[in-house]
């Protein structure tokens, strides 16, 4: 923070970011060597996320944090709502003087202490409360924490462009550090060859001035400094003909400079080792070629297949927005004197396209309708490895790019009303359908798929598999988790109607945690499986070959699905 960033009509000493977290660790180690929970320290929100407030007095010239609360549905019930601030000795007096019984309690634990104190009390009058995290067991419960919690790199709209903005020149420099690193064996040997000539030739000419003046000799002493090696580098990108960064266009420079920020965040989180990324980009199509922003949005999609990366983008641009799934999008609007926050989808849709306005876009060949986001990347990334190895097909991640389609997500209850919509567009459409039955069912969308076939200029084709991650050989899967440091059992092949996220959510659930797939709740579940299912169409998608693909017995049919498009295109 800054002092110009509160409110004008708040109060300066206590503003207040708040940020609510969702994906948490299973267990806490708050008193050494002593796992507890966040849940079982009444530290989530009424919904069961992590709710962090910080305060900060914006009304001195440097800002800082005044303090750090958990917003929680924590007991306020007497002598049960501030076990959190109290030390061992402390603990123990407490559940004495209440008469708790600490049969079987590890004394020396303040967690089982605190948890035995809570459990005695039928009636903790749990309700929403401000946690201190900044005393005594919060602040443990904090410190704790704070190695789960996301590293936030904000790219700003209104920065510098020029190669010698620091945040362009920290990746070279690093480039620097590490190449000097790797010869730094060499680059000792010359110092020291460099240093003993010099003081050869000082000290013949210390002995010659002695000759002269013996007293004046003595006074001195011949110093040979020397600097860092990497201080004797200077860097900077030029591009064709020589000409550098700072004087191409600004569309030129911001993209390069955002690519730079990506290295310099990816960087970064890798020294501190950070889980996870959130990367906040104030509007990263400022000065873009419409072609460059397709293609920028198709990167930063990319990024969100890793369920490591979250991507937050800020845009006033049509196109941006309609290539988000509606869930994702966030409206900011005035709503009376105040500034409100709502949730794309149903109407709120229509007003969103009348704030930024729709132009019409006619570089568009056809729109490819698929179930949603995933397999949207599963196709961009599958046609991308086919038109390299040489077949017939469009790569559609650079056609999307390029303008040429529009991929629309339905996802399943709204294939019929996304059809009508699409339908009055008056644009060539495929539509590819997850079968989710066996054989010995009919197709889940046969009447959808019917109905879209029986239109001029449209085709339907429904999978001959349970759905797209069918299609991914097993051991791509494994490597994309290899990548990350984590190893997964799985089958040498999967049936062709498994369910390919849940096993693969139950073999990472199982190489990281000693709990049961089964203990876990319904949600959690469902968090796994969705995580499963944006690594497999993404990060294992990219490491699929021609010779997998066969073995998965899905080549022929993804070269329909292709085929079909490639013969819009040529129509």
């Amino acid at each position: 923070m800054d002092q110009n960033d509160a409110s004008v009509d708040g109060d300066a000493q206590n503003v207040k970011i708040t940020c609510e977290f969702s994906d948490l660790p299973e267990t806490l180690i708050v008193d050494a060597e002593h796992p507890t929970t966040l849940a079982g320290e009444y530290l989530l929100n009424e919904v069961g996320n992590l709710e962090i407030t910080k305060t900060y007095n914006a009304a001195s010239a440097s800002p800082k944090v005044s303090s750090i609360c958990a917003n929680a549905l924590h007991p306020t019930a007497e002598n049960r709502s501030d076990l959190l601030t109290l030390k061992r000795a402390e603990l123990v007096k407490r559940a004495n003087d209440l008469g708790v019984d600490l049969d079987g309690v590890n004394k020396s634990v303040n967690a089982e202490l605190r948890a035995a104190i809570w459990g005695s009390n039928d009636d903790l009058q749990p309700a929403l409360s401000e946690v201190d995290l900044q005393k005594e067991a919060g602040k443990q419960a904090w410190v704790a924490l704070s190695k789960y919690l996301p590293a936030f790199w904000l790219f700003k709209s209104d920065r510098a462009s020029t190669d010698q903005d620091a945040e362009a020149q920290d990746p070279l420099n690093a480039a620097i550090a590490q190449a000097v690193k790797a010869v730094e064996g060499d680059l000792a040997a010359i110092t020291e060859r460099v240093k003993d000539e010099v003081s050869k030739v000082a000290q013949q000419t210390l002995e010659k001035v002695a000759e002269m003046d013996a007293d004046l000799s003595a006074t001195l002493d011949p110093v040979v400094k020397t600097k860092k090696w990497e201080s004797l580098f200077q860097t900077s990108v030029t591009g064709e003909n020589g000409i550098p960064l700072n004087k191409r266009g600004s569309g030129v420079r911001r993209l390069i400079l955002l690519n730079f920020f990506r290295a310099q965040v990816e960087a970064r989180a890798a020294e501190t080792d950070n889980a996870s990324v959130i990367y906040a980009i104030e509007e990263p199509e400022t000065s873009q070629h419409p072609r460059n922003q397709r293609l920028l949005l198709s990167v930063l999609q990319r990024l969100t297949t890793d369920p490591t990366r979250q991507v937050i983008v800020t845009t006033h641009t049509p196109m941006l927005a309609r290539a988000v799934p509606e869930h994702q999008l966030r409206f900011i609007h005035d709503e009376g004197p105040h500034r409100a926050l709502a949730t794309g989808g149903g109407e709120l849709n229509a007003r969103i396209s009348k704030s930024l306005g729709v132009l019409a876009d006619h570089s568009v060949k056809a729109f490819i309708a698929v179930e949603g986001p995933n397999d949207i990347v599963f196709l961009s990334e599958i046609s991308k490895l086919l038109a390299q190895a040489g077949e017939n097909v469009s790569d559609l991640e650079a056609s999307e790019a390029n303008g040429e389609i529009i991929f629309v997500p339905l996802g399943g209850s709204c294939l019929a009303l996304w059809a009508d919509r699409l339908q009055a567009l008056n644009r060539p459409e495929i539509h590819i359908c997850d079968r989710d039955n066996p054989p010995d069912q009919e197709p889940k969308y046969a009447a959808h798929v019917a109905a879209v076939n029986a239109r001029d200029g449209c085709t339907a084709h429904t999978t001959a598999k349970r759905e797209m991650e069918n299609y991914i050989h097993p051991d791509a899967i494994a490597e994309a988790y290899r990548a990350n440091g984590i190893e997964v059992t799985l089958l040498a092949a999967f049936g062709d109607f498994d369910d390919v996220p849940q096993i693969v959510a139950q073999a990472l659930h199982a190489a990281s945690s000693p709990s049961p797939w089964g203990d876990l709740s319904e949600e959690k579940q469902k968090k796994k499986i969705s995580k499963a299912k944006k690594v497999i169409n993404g990060e294992a998608a990219r490491r699929m070959s021609v010779v997998r693909l066969k073995e998965c017995g899905g080549f022929d049919e993804i070269q329909t699905w292709l085929q079909s498009i490639e013969d819009l295109f040529d129509t």
